[in-house]
């Protein structure tokens, strides 16, 4: 994850594609599914534009976090940035 978030973040750099300096933030979170969800998991994909017109990322990271049963502070959660 390192290895990605670094070579990620030199490119968004290198491409201009934000004003000043892009970094990620600490940490990363990962959720996996089976195989047997994937056709799922291709769907959700695929509509993911429409599907955040009703969800903001925010709603539906802390359902994941619910849905899978993972505890958490929310002081440790990372900045939510809304797109206006």
């Amino acid at each position: 994850m390192r290895n990605l978030k670094a070579a990620s973040s030199k490119w968004i750099n290198d491409s201009c594609f934000v004003p000043g300096k892009f970094q990620w933030q600490e940490g990363y979170g990962a959720f996996s599914y089976s195989r047997s969800q994937r056709n799922e998991v291709i769907r959700y994909i695929m509509d993911q534009e429409a599907h955040h017109r009703t969800k903001t990322f925010r709603e539906e990271y802390l359902e994941l976090l619910q849905t899978f049963e993972i505890e958490f502070k929310d002081e440790y959660l990372f900045e939510f940035y809304e797109l206006a």
